[in-house]
């Protein structure tokens, strides 16, 4: 077990570590969120970078997360998730006594990739620490390359493409991917006594590769794929808005069970198939289009269909926190909690790597780390970014069990273990949470 001493920088600092909730170097705001009503309450910082500060003199935080296109319902919990996360570590200190701070970029959709070349090239004149994002698998793999070449450290809390598995030394992410989902989705459906699968499916990285694990669990478990499998070529494009040809074509090969593989594309296949008279409890959606549509369908319209969106179910308290946080920071309230506790979590990795390396830089916390992740064996666990710290100041290894449920960095820079959750639309067009599963990547 290799133990490293305490930085001498983290000692140097350590008198500079008392909670302080205003600060100057990244501008931060205090304010005052009563949470479910109580009388005392919590107190959370909006703490935006501001200035010239980069990774030389401050934890600095960049985000390339949807703020704008198909996947935007993303964008609240993923930055609720990363401010709450710098929220926490500047009350606990900082980094080695370093502030930290955010600066969240937009970074689009696939079907406009020039928003996160956009994004990518703001980042790397910003020098930060580390890059949170992107929400979309073919969104990171087109700017991914820029992050390496100037060594900046990019972990995503939701991509899940296989095609991001190794894919670079400086690319990590809290999402586990498509094999993980997929096994769990084919055996959800197979659980349900469902044999003849059709798949609607979007001719994206992530749509087919998730579609392609998901009909290996499905075969295995002696299932059929009748109707978007694997080299049939009936993926239809990103951003396409009308799908009665492929409803058709579908229903036509009398499917059990149906799949929908896609983004925003969902609000018209949805009334597509509704109009054809499917029966809606019998499809499957996954965390790309597992959300809230009760503003958007009529009720009842989606009762009974199941989908599925990687980690665990987070506790109350995390939500709270997530929750006020957002209220705080944006003045509006966190309706969807997808891939939260995932961005929270990459940053508080970020951060410790950054206190176990000794300093602030990308190139630091690239080498650190899977190591704060638990990857060395005989790590110590700790579940706060405080406690955290406390085990390296006494030279522990650590492995830091954060709100995303994922085992250990591997060494392709993957959870080696994580949650899927299932979740059961109601009513109302709501999801709520079934139950979830633990698998290995």
């Amino acid at each position: 077990m290799n133990r490293t001493s305490t930085p001498s920088w983290l000692k140097v600092m350590a008198g500079a570590a008392a909670l302080s909730l205003t600060l100057t170097a990244c501008g931060g705001e205090s304010n005052d969120n009563e949470k479910d009503g109580e009388a005392d309450a919590a107190s959370y910082t909006n703490d935006v970078c501001k200035g010239d500060v980069t990774s030389a003199d401050t934890f600095k935080v960049g985000g390339i997360l949807p703020l704008t296109g198909n996947l935007a319902f993303l964008g609240p919990p993923e930055i609720a998730g990363v401010g709450l996360a710098v929220s926490d570590i500047n009350a606990a200190g900082g980094v080695g006594g370093a502030d930290a701070c955010h600066q969240i970029e937009d970074s689009g959709d696939s079907t406009d990739l020039s928003v996160s070349t956009a994004a990518a090239g703001e980042m790397v004149s910003a020098k930060p620490s580390v890059v949170i994002g992107a929400a979309s698998s073919s969104v990171s793999l087109n700017f991914v390359d820029t992050l390496t070449s100037n060594k900046i450290t990019q972990i995503s809390p939701a991509n899940t493409a296989t095609d991001l598995s190794g894919y670079s030394d400086f690319y990590f992410r809290t999402a586990p991917p498509d094999t993980i989902q997929g096994a769990a989705l084919g055996t959800l459906i197979a659980t349900d006594g469902h044999k003849k699968i059709a798949f609607l499916v979007f001719n994206d990285t992530y749509g087919t590769g998730l579609r392609n694990f998901t009909q290996k669990a499905i075969e295995d478990a002696g299932g059929e794929v009748v109707y978007g499998g694997k080299g049939d070529g009936d993926e239809f494009p990103a951003g396409q808005t009308t799908f009665s040809a492929e409803v058709t074509a579908a229903l036509n090969t009398q499917p059990d069970a149906i799949v929908v593989l896609a983004f925003d594309e969902t609000k018209a296949i949805v009334p597509e198939l509704a109009n054809q008279g499917w029966d809606m409890s019998k499809t499957y959606f996954t965390d790309g289009n597992t959300a809230d549509y009760s503003e958007v369908f009529d009720e009842g319209t989606l009762e009974g269909a199941q989908g599925t969106i990687p980690g665990p179910n987070p506790d109350e308290t995390f939500k709270d926190d997530l929750s006020g946080w957002y209220k705080s920071a944006e003045k509006k309230d966190l309706t969807d909690f997808t891939y939260g506790a995932e961005s929270y979590h990459a940053v508080i990795l970020a951060a410790l790597a950054a206190t176990k390396g000794g300093d602030t830089s990308s190139v630091t916390i690239q080498k650190n780390l899977a190591a704060v992740s638990g990857a060395v064996e005989g790590s110590e666990e700790c579940s706060t970014y405080e406690d955290c710290v406390k085990l390296l100041e006494d030279g522990k290894d650590i492995n830091y069990r954060g709100p995303a449920g994922i085992g250990p960095i591997n060494d392709k820079n993957d959870p080696s273990s994580a949650f899927i959750g299932i979740f059961q639309f109601q009513k109302d067009n709501t999801i709520k949470w079934a139950s979830e599963v633990e698998s290995s990547s």
